[in-house]
């Protein structure tokens, strides 16, 4: 039998640290789905389809990883694909408070679907999505931040022409 996991997230967009993460979650599991929410609480900077093919192009031809789009309750993406497991990176103390508050939610909403918390690699704490955009913004290099394709995405969407 196949264990799957699922790692949720806007990916807004997808960093080292994500990959990071999908890679160590093949540790622990067969097959792990990215799954790019299509509802987030604030503005993206790419749309659902460029988040998507920005992820599948960074994962490239891993066949144990596939990237697909979700919307509404995780746990129920989760129960649809067979997920056993939902893998959740943790970079701060003050990440815990909210992502523990979720898994006890799905956890009560999906008894059967454990969620796993990964600390991300030392040289990758500090990542995220947000601060790549703002050194992207400011014309910053985020090239060793990001997959190549993502860097020249950023590139398109900050200095257009």
């Amino acid at each position: 039998m196949t264990r799957l996991a699922v790692y949720p997230g806007s990916f807004d967009p997808i960093t080292r640290g994500h990959e990071d993460l999908i890679r160590r979650g093949l540790v622990f599991a067969d097959r792990v789905v990215v799954a790019v929410a299509t509802q987030v609480a604030k503005e993206p900077l790419f749309a659902i389809e460029e988040r998507v093919a920005l992820a599948r192009e960074t994962v490239g031809d891993e066949p144990r990883v596939e990237v697909r789009a979700f919307g509404g309750l995780l746990v129920t993406f989760a129960r649809e694909i067979g997920a056993s497991v939902i893998v959740r990176g943790l970079r701060y103390v003050s990440d815990f408070e909210y992502e523990y508050q979720m898994a006890l939610m799905n956890r009560k909403l999906a008894p059967a679907i454990e969620t796993v918390f990964l600390v991300p690699a030392f040289d990758l704490t500090y990542l995220s999505s947000s601060l790549v955009r703002e050194v992207a913004r400011y014309g910053g290099d985020v090239a060793a931040l990001v997959h190549p394709v993502v860097a020249e995405a950023l590139e398109r969407k900050f200095r257009p022409g």
